[in-house]
C-alpha cells in the first residue's frame, strides 16, 4: 500500500516538477524490482562463518539455521554450499545468497584446496557472458555473480598463513575480498591491534589487493570515506545470534564470566564497520566493482580468446533481421 501511495505521488500531474523527479521514479521502479546480494564466506570450519552472516542480517540465512540438525563434520574436499533467502525492510526487497565453503583450511594437505573456489567464482562470470551473448536477451539477467568474500582469519596473534597469503593473491584478482579477524574477543586490545598491523604488513608485501582498493576512489570524498576503512582493515569482529540484557536494553552479545560482549558496540569490536562497509554505504558499489571491473576483465579475456566463438558459448549464428544481413553482404562487396 506504501509502495503504491508513493508511485501515485510520484505521478502526480499538479505537483512540483523538479529534476529530483528522475530519483523518485528511480526509487519506484528500484523497489518493485528489488536487489540482488551474492556474498562468499571463506575460512576454515569453526570461525563462526554462519553466525556472523546471520548477524550481519540479522536473519537465519546460513547453511546450518536452514538445516536445524546439521552436523560440522571436517570435509575431505572444498564443496560449496549456496543459500538464497528473501529480506524485506520497508517495501524493499533483496535476494540474499550466502555461498560456503565447508572444508576450505580443514585438510592436513591443502595442496590447491581454493581451486573449487576459484572455479565457480568463474562459472558465475561465464553463465552471465552466456546470458549477455543471446541474441534474445532477458530484460533481466538473473545475477549470480559473486559480489563479495569475507576472508576468515584465524585470531592466531601472529601473522597471515601461506594458505591464507596464497587463497587471497588469487582471489583478490577475481572477486573483492574483505579480511576479518574471526571471534576477535579471544585475543587483548593490544594483541589485536599488533595482530592487525601484521595482517597488513603481509598483504602490502605479498602485493594483495583487498577491498575497498585505492584505484577504484572516484572523488575526494570517496577516498577519505576508504581511507578510514582501510586503516581499520581486517576488521576485528565477532558474531552472535543471542540477545542479552544490558542495562535494562536488549543488545547482542557473548556472555562470559568476566561480562558480555556487545557485538554492536565499536568499542567491544568491529563488527558495527564491517556492517556498515556491507550494507550502509559500500553495497552498491561492491555490486558496481564486481560488473565494472572483475566480470569486465572476466569478459574481455574471454572474447580475446582465439578458440572462443559462438558454438562454443552454445549460440548460433542468425541473420539480422529486417534485410540488415543483406545490406551487410552488399556492403562488403562494395
Amino acid at each position: 500500500q506504501l509502495l503504491l501511495t508513493f508511485c501515485i505521488r510520484g505521478t502526480d500531474l499538479f505537483g512540483y516538477i523538479g529534476i529530483e523527479a528522475v530519483l523518485d521514479q528511480m526509487r519506484c521502479k528500484t523497489m518493485k524490482a528489488g536487489f540482488e546480494f551474492n556474498i562468499m564466506v571463506v575460512g576454515q570450519s569453526g570461525l563462526g562463518k554462519s553466525t556472523l552472516v546471520n548477524t550481519l542480517f540479522k536473519s537465519k540465512v546460513s547453511r546450518k539455521s536452514c538445516a536445524p540438525d546439521y552436523e560440522e563434520k571436517i570435509s575431505k574436499t572444498v564443496k560449496l554450499h549456496s543459500v538464497s533467502h528473501l529480506i524485506e525492510e520497508k517495501g524493499v526487497k533483496m535476494k540474499l545468497t550466502v555461498i560456503d565453503t565447508p572444508g576450505f583450511g580443514d585438510q592436513i594437505n591443502n595442496d590447491n584446496c581454493w581451486e573449487p573456489i576459484v572455479k565457480y567464482v568463474n562459472e558465475q562470470y561465464e553463465k552471465y557472458l552466456r546470458e549477455e551473448l543471446h541474441i534474445n536477451r532477458k530484460r533481466r539477467i538473473p545475477d549470480t555473480r559473486v559480489h563479495c568474500c569475507i576472508y576468515f582469519i584465524p585470531a592466531t596473534g601472529h601473522r597471515l598463513r601461506p594458505i591464507d597469503v596464497e587463497f587471497m593473491k588469487r582471489l583478490g584478482k577475481i572477486v573483492s575480498i574483505v579480511p576479518v579477524i574471526a571471534k576477535a574477543d579471544t585475543l587483548t586490545i593490544e594483541e589485536r591491534q599488533e595482530f592487525k598491523e601484521r595482517i597488513r604488513q603481509d598483504l602490502a608485501a605479498n602485493g594483495i589487493h583487498v577491498y575497498p582498493q585505492r584505484e577504484y576512489d572516484e572523488d575526494p570524498e570517496e577516498r577519505i570515506l576508504n581511507n578510514r576503512i582501510r586503516e581499520n582493515i581486517p576488521f576485528a569482529v565477532v558474531g552472535t545470534d543471542k540477545e542479552h540484557q544490558v542495562n535494562g536494553n536488549k543488545v547482542l552479545g557473548r556472555k562470559t564470566k568476566w561480562g558480555i560482549i556487545e557485538v554492536e558496540n565499536v568499542a567491544h569490536c568491529e563488527f558495527a564497520n564491517l556492517r556498515d562497509l556491507l550494507i550502509r554505504s559500500h553495497l552498491q558499489d561492491l555490486k558496481d566493482v564486481t560488473h565494472n571491473i572483475h566480470y569486465e576483465t572476466y569478459r574481455v579475456r574471454r572474447l580475446n580468446e582465439s578458440n572462443l566463438n559462438f558454438s562454443e558459448l552454445g549460440l548460433s549464428a542468425v541473420p539480422l533481421e529486417n534485410g540488415t544481413a543483406d545490406k551487410c553482404e552488399s556492403d562488403s562487396h562494395l
